[in-house]
């Protein structure tokens, strides 16, 4: 059972829809700019703002204070085009979110979905058979040697996953796109005859592998759940206690020219986004550049993806836009390991850290992992806890939004798809900035500040200027 004392935010949903004070909400309604003036949205340690709507600041032509930091933005100079920000619908989530009452249910869906009551989720992830946040293995082929698929169903994921994306769907104003990883193949298809502890796929499964990612997007599509892209595999090089498969970079490619990309455009499926890697940062450039290489290879491939896990080495996600300047990089799972650790203002920092690194070199969009988890942390079939942006006490049916749910807020709620990234340069590392300039032409810039102290700055934009200031440990998104 969680303890109140140590919550950032319980919150209920019914307070943002009567239009009470941000910190009885999630989210805080959305006012718009005045002209020529800059909105200021905060959110900040030890206050009561939570993506708070603050007073607009004026931009002047006239002389400001000596501010020792300044921030400045071209929108002249642009960068990557955004595709959008957003989280995992996991069996785990959809099955914590089942044990809550109907009004709990609806408040997370919506603080989460609804542009303008949540905080506007437009990109998801989630699993082809199971993860390790899943109730145990499944997979939706089970008979060894079904090679035809025969038996082929997604019975399993009607039961809690499906239902979630489908109430996700619903909420007003919701519009995401989805896309799908394996952790594993079935077992009957793998090297070690088990989904856990890697093993890899059987030379003689890999056409019928292919023909099951087209199945699971027919089988979807059926639901009415468009599948926009897939993942070849999760976490490829990483042997785990729980569903996992391995692939070297040159068996990842082969799969992809040879069974992946030809099946997929032979059933009438060659939209769909295929996005390699799907692992850490530290070796993405040495896993991108031979798939990349062979033009055979690469005209299958949408984009490269990764995770956070073995640290910020931002710079490599620079090395691969240079040399593949054409491919897309997309962060697709990133979390905080070790369970619940309610109350924690770093999660938030961690997050917006990692989110700003990754926009600043290249990246198309950032996909959280679990969207919400139990009290522990779970449920997680080999105990691999961790935690997540809301938190649901299912013994109190009670919800707590996490640090990271207001962070992450602060880019998917005001950087829309289509957002361009413009230049934005700081005087002062300890601010932490990246800007975007959305398809309404509004200029969205999020300014972090992880520091015990105040920062003062000057916010320049197109030869005018205003006085601003970063709050210890707060993020600011302004909207001009």
């Amino acid at each position: 059972m969680l303890q109140k004392t140590v919550v950032i935010g319980m919150i209920s949903m019914l307070s943002i829809l009567t239009g009470s004070k941000p910190e009885t909400g999630p989210v805080s309604q959305t006012a718009e700019p005045e002209p020529k003036s800059v909105q200021v949205v905060i959110t900040a340690k030890d206050t009561a703002d939570r993506l708070t709507v603050k007073e607009s600041i004026a931009l002047s032509s006239s002389a400001l204070p000596e501010a020792f930091t300044s921030i400045t933005i071209d929108e002249s100079i642009t960068y990557q085009r955004i595709t959008g920000f957003g989280g995992a619908f996991t069996e785990a989530a959809a099955y914590t979110l089942s044990k809550m009452s109907p009004e709990k249910r609806t408040e997370v869906l919506t603080a989460y979905f609804d542009p303008k009551k949540g905080i506007g989720y437009t990109l998801c992830r989630t699993h082809i058979n199971s993860a390790d946040f899943s109730l145990g293995n499944y997979a939706y082929t089970e008979v060894d040697g079904d090679f035809e698929l025969k038996h082929f169903t997604i019975d399993r994921d009607r039961k809690w996953l499906i239902p979630m994306i489908k109430d996700a769907l619903a909420v007003e104003g919701a519009n995401f796109k989805i896309f799908s990883s394996p952790w594993s193949p079935p077992a009957w298809m793998k090297t070690n005859g088990q989904m856990n502890y890697g093993g890899q796929l059987k030379d003689e499964c890999r056409d019928v592998w292919a023909r099951y990612y087209a199945r699971y997007i027919k089988e979807y599509a059926k639901e009415g759940i468009t599948i926009w892209g897939l993942t070849v595999q999760n976490e490829p090089a990483a042997t785990q206690t729980w569903d996992s498969c391995i692939y070297s970079a040159k068996e990842e490619g082969a799969f992809v020219r040879d069974f992946l990309g030809p099946t997929l455009e032979r059933e009438g499926l060659g939209d769909v986004k295929i996005i390699v890697w799907d692992h850490n940062k530290d070796i993405i450039y040495e896993r991108a550049e031979p798939i990349l290489s062979d033009p055979e290879t690469a005209k299958y491939v949408w984009g490269v993806g990764f995770h956070w896990y073995s640290g910020d080495e931002f710079e490599n996600l620079a090395k691969v836009h240079d040399a593949f300047p054409s491919t897309n990089l997309l962060f697709t799972e990133g979390c905080q390991e070790g369970g619940v650790r309610l109350g924690a203002w770093d999660l938030g920092e961690r997050y917006a850290h990692d989110i700003i690194g990754d926009l600043n070199n290249w990246t198309v969009g950032w996909v959280d992992w679990n969207m919400v988890l139990d009290e522990r942390g779970g449920p997680n079939h080999v105990d691999n806890l961790c935690d997540a942006p809301v938190i649901a006490d299912t013994t109190r049916n009670d919800l707590y939004y996490q640090s990271s749910f207001y962070y992450m807020g602060h880019f998917s709620k005001y950087i829309r798809p289509g957002a361009v990234r413009i230049a934005g340069s700081t005087t002062n590392k300890a601010l932490e900035t990246t800007a975007f300039k959305n398809p309404d032409n509004s200029i969205a810039i999020v300014v972090m500040n992880r520091t015990d102290k105040e920062i003062k700055f000057n916010l320049k934009i197109d030869q005018k200027a205003a006085a601003c200031s970063s709050p210890a440990h707060s993020i600011i998104t302004m909207v001009y």
